[in-house]
């Protein structure tokens, strides 16, 4: 795990003292509205519904459990005793009243967090494979390119003031757990026949009112090149992206239209760069640089001193207990390491919105990071925990313990482990309400075997077409939308994030009309019923939706619509 250096604590101190001057100056009535909002927004402050909001960089959803329990600690102090974890690793706090901003932003620099570039036109938060460094199918290790990312892009000033937000991802695995190619850059790390490590690199994929799925721009540059091309990338969409238009200027859009002539731009752009020194090399990454950064992320002592020890075995499935059983079979994953396994702590239950956690939960999180997975937790894609480094002997006593704590429910991949959008109950962007409709599903598919029947699924729930809950990827993508001053809800069939199992990355497809907030949940059971029954022997939902095709799942959602249509009727 990254661990800051001096050089990295004097800057967030800085940034927080330089912000309490601005927050002062702001409530002296000497700094205006307009001229503060712009300065909070690069600090992670927005204005939402009710209050403002806080969004804090995670960068590659790796925390350390002293940061946890620091985010704890503002939860409880500052806010109404909880945060939510949301699809891009960062979490966010929505209730922290804007003159006490200051404080919380010298607290998250004594822990060494910050909230820079979580909000603005810029490059946002470098997000990862929550199983970084230690998948089974990991070519490469993404995460010290990541950070080298993080440290290029933070506040870099030729990119500050971009035509819209800029959001890249990197993976080093085959299965793609990052939904790279849904990213303004997307990043796989590769090798070729020579064994030369370098990128596949894909450009202008995104969601929001025009779902895109990233184009690929080279299939293979070397490593030292990247912060060299990405910053031609950035350059040729910051002169030519569209700022005359909120609704087109991402750089998909810009892809779009132009094409070819795009990356012709690009390539040019590159090539200048590397010309502008005799041997091509100065802006090149040194070697020594990204050795310095990999050896942060060496393995931890704990697990080095662990291997010397012979592995316990996991036990099968059928051989303990049922409970037990499915909780190995969902929120335990494969690691490269022998003897060791990652775990999910489920952030999905009955009660509780999908993505939040808190004061309490996060301090119990950061204690089992303490003593199963040598003090680090991560954020994951899915607004879920995972602990990296779980020995194998001690899944049993984890599997108590987080039950106890009640992160144990095993669901992971399942219809309940839906991603969510605060939507309206928050966001003043958002035309409908997400979390209602996923406390809905929560509670008619609490009966875990129910849930085990029907199998993965994603559902995905965003409250608006800024699509921060990501439905556009979903096998079933729910979207709120506002009609006349009511709440409705689009449903999509057939999406994905970028899973080699569910057929790469897909937009979903809209089934028809809207459907009213009463009508919604039925809709979605409609749909997961007609999967029952048409499904082959292990078939998954996205599987049968492709082969059987979307016209029986639409006919039994609209079906929904008209019986509602004619009981008002009657």
């Amino acid at each position: 795990m990254y661990k800051y250096t001096e050089f990295d604590r004097q800057f967030v101190r800085q940034r927080a003292a330089q912000y309490r001057d601005q927050l002062e100056r702001h409530l002296a009535g000497t700094l205006p509205d307009d001229d503060f909002r712009a300065l909070r927004l690069q600090n992670g402050w927005y204005v939402q519904r009710h209050a403002p909001m806080l969004r804090i960089a995670v960068p590659y959803g790796e925390l350390s459990a002293r940061k946890l329990r620091g985010l704890a600690r503002i939860g409880r102090e500052f806010d109404r005793g909880y945060g939510h974890f949301t699809t891009r690793q960062n979490l966010q706090f929505n209730w922290i009243p804007l003159a006490r901003s200051a404080d919380v932003m010298e607290i998250l620099a004594d822990i060494d967090m910050h909230g820079i570039q979580t909000s603005g036109n810029c490059i946002r938060n470098i997000t990862s494979d929550a199983l970084a460094g230690i998948a089974p199918d990991e070519v490469i290790d993404p995460r010290p390119y990541a950070e080298l990312l993080r440290q290029w892009s933070t506040l870099h000033p030729e990119f500050a003031f971009l035509p819209r937000k800029f959001k890249i991802a990197i993976t080093g695995a085959r299965e793609d757990r990052a939904a790279i190619a849904w990213h303004d850059i997307g990043l796989q790390l590769r090798k070729n026949e020579l064994g030369e490590i370098g990128f596949r690199v894909l450009v202008g994929g995104g969601m929001g009112r025009t779902p895109i799925v990233a184009s690929v721009i080279r299939q293979f540059l070397p490593w030292q090149q990247i912060l060299v091309f990405i910053e031609a990338i950035v350059r040729v969409y910051n002169a030519y992206g569209r700022r005359d238009n909120l609704f087109k200027s991402r750089i998909k859009i810009l892809v779009k239209a132009e094409g070819q002539k795009f990356f012709d731009a690009v390539e040019q752009e590159f090539a200048d760069i590397l010309a502008q020194d005799a041997g091509g090399t100065a802006h090149l990454l040194p070697q020594a640089e990204f050795d310095r950064l990999a050896r942060c992320f060496e393995l931890p002592a704990g697990v080095q001193a662990t291997l010397e020890r012979d592995p316990a075995p996991v036990p099968a499935v059928g051989d303990v207990p049922a409970a037990y059983g499915r909780w190995l079979e969902r929120n335990v994953h494969a690691h490269r390491l022998p003897g060791y396994r990652a775990v999910t702590l489920s952030l999905k239950r009955v009660g509780q919105a999908p993505g939040d956690t808190t004061s309490d939960q996060m301090e119990r999180a950061a204690d089992l990071a303490d003593r199963y997975s040598q003090g680090e937790v991560r954020v994951t894609h899915d607004q879920n925990l995972l602990l990296p480094w779980v020995a194998e002997g001690e899944l049993h006593a984890l599997w108590q313990a987080a039950k106890a704590a009640g992160f144990a429910t095993p669901n992971i991949g399942l219809l309940t482990d839906m991603i969510a959008c605060p939507g309206g109950d928050f966001c003043g962007l958002a035309n409908a309400r997400s979390l209602p409709l996923a406390a809905e599903i929560a509670e008619r598919y609490a009966d875990v075997d129910e849930l085990y029947d029907i199998g993965d699924i994603d559902l995905h729930i965003s409250g608006c077409i800024n699509s921060c809950g990501h439905h556009h990827s979903g096998h079933i993508g729910v979207l709120g939308v506002d009609k006349d001053g009511t709440e409705w809800y689009q449903v999509t069939l057939g999406g994905s994030d970028g899973s080699l199992l569910s057929g790469g990355s897909v937009a979903g497809k809209v089934i028809g009309p809207s459907f009213a907030a009463d009508e919604v949940g039925d809709a979605i059971e409609a749909v997961i019923d007609t999967y029952r029954e048409r499904r082959a022997a292990n078939e998954h939902f996205i599987d049968t939706l492709r082969r059987v095709g979307i016209d029986p799942f639409k006919s039994a959602a609209n079906n929904v619509r008209r019986s509602t249509a004619l009981a008002h009727a009657a």
